[in-house]
């Protein structure tokens, strides 16, 4: 076997051109499977972190409160106490639209919501200034709120300036008692991650045009727990509505776990495409191996003729087809691995070659040179001695 890969290489190397066009179609299947799946395993990754950041242990439930039957914010917490045991944290959710002014100055894009003192550590947020919301603010409806760093700076320029200061939010004037840390740091804008302004539930509940809470986010301790955590919240409101068209829970590792099916398949099916390029390359491989065969007939002939078996002969040329299909797989593992990552950094994306994608592409390549090389070793080593030495 020795022997038949040193013939290979000194048969690849007498032949430059005509080798290096049999990887040609190799290397650029290699390296378009790398590219390929790496892109989207970078993009998908980005979406996934960017899906993850609103919390993978939130549970959302969001209820259509009836006269006749409606959630009660008191019994929602009698229930969050009673299972305190799989349940980490649990905000009523107030939307509230409305500008934000203080002065002449007015923003319009900003977040206003009404949330518990849960709901800095819901979101994983630090104060840069003053303090949180408090269960006592909730109980005696103040007028106090915790503001996003981008209305502290545009308002007050900056978060120490902003403590004490009062914002209006519809007819009512608010007092900023606490800043959140910058989140985005690159820029702060309108309407982004830094742009809001936490209010008390109870006393944005009072800026809504039926005063209802209809919205609540839940956490659990464990993600293991997800499934009893959410069976246990749909059960409660069961109880209460005695119609399932009248809630919904949704949990948002649920999502996560659908979107990395997605991903997943998303991710093969372009794999699966940019492999028909290796299945073609293997066409090319045959067909220069078949051209092969026919320029050392009279090469076959002399070595039947000194004793070689079929086998050997067969041997020969099938490693020969291999080492080709294998130079060309690395080679395009390396084009393949320098460009997902220069295309990654283009894209703004993190984009290195995954482990499988290179393992699969290589292992492909080699096979082909097994499988497509098999038919032409076979034709050679088939050939008659005689036959084979009166060829020209």
């Amino acid at each position: 076997m020795l022997q038949s890969f040193k013939m290979a290489i000194r048969s690849i190397l007498g032949n430059k051109m005509r080798s290096f066009l049999t990887m040609l179609g190799i290397i650029i299947g290699v390296a378009s499977v790398i590219i390929l799946v790496s892109i989207v395993d970078g993009f998908m990754s980005t979406v996934v972190d960017s899906f993850a950041e609103m919390g993978v242990n939130q549970i959302s439930a969001n209820v259509t409160n009836l006269p006749s039957r409606s959630l009660d914010v008191d019994d929602t917490y009698e229930f969050f106490e009673e299972h305190r045991d799989i349940y980490g944290e649990m905000t009523p959710v107030v939307n509230v639209s409305a500008v934000v002014k203080h002065g002449s100055d007015s923003l319009d894009a900003t977040n206003v919501g009404g949330y518990s003192e849960d709901y800095l550590k819901i979101r994983g947020y630090a104060l840069a200034a003053g303090r949180n919301l408090q269960y006592s603010d909730m109980i005696s409806r103040q007028k106090v709120c915790v503001a996003g760093y981008y209305v502290a700076n545009e308002l007050f320029g900056g978060p120490e300036k902003a403590l004490g200061q009062t914002v209006k939010v519809g007819a009512d004037a608010y007092k900023i008692v606490g800043v959140a840390e910058r989140q985005n740091e690159e820029e702060l804008e309108e309407g982004g991650s830094d742009d809001f302004l936490w209010l008390p539930y109870s006393t944005a509940a009072k800026l809504t045009r039926n005063g209802s809470i209809s919205s609540y986010i839940f956490t659990t301790i464990s993600t293991e727990d997800t499934e009893r955590c959410k069976a246990e919240l749909e059960g409660f409101l069961m109880e209460i509505f005695q119609n399932e068209d009248l809630y919904r829970v949704n949990a948002n590792s649920e999502l996560l776990d659908t979107l990395d099916e997605q991903i997943a398949m998303m991710s093969g099916m372009l794999g699966g495409i940019a492999g028909i390029s290796l299945l073609v390359a293997g066409v090319g491989v045959m067909n220069i191996m078949l051209v092969s065969v026919t320029e050392r007939t009279q090469e076959i002939g002399i070595r039947k003729a000194l004793g070689a078996k079929k086998s050997a002969i067969m041997q020969q040329f099938v490693i020969e087809a291999a080492v080709t299909s294998s130079i060309g797989g690395v080679i395009g593992i390396v084009i393949g691995s320098m460009a997902s990552i220069a295309l990654g950094r283009a894209l703004g994306i993190e984009a290195p070659p995954t482990f499988g994608a290179v393992l699969i592409s290589f292992s492909v390549s080699v096979g082909i040179g097994l499988l497509f090389g098999y038919m032409p070793a076979s034709r050679a080593a088939g050939l008659n001695p005689i036959d084979a030495l009166r060829s020209e």
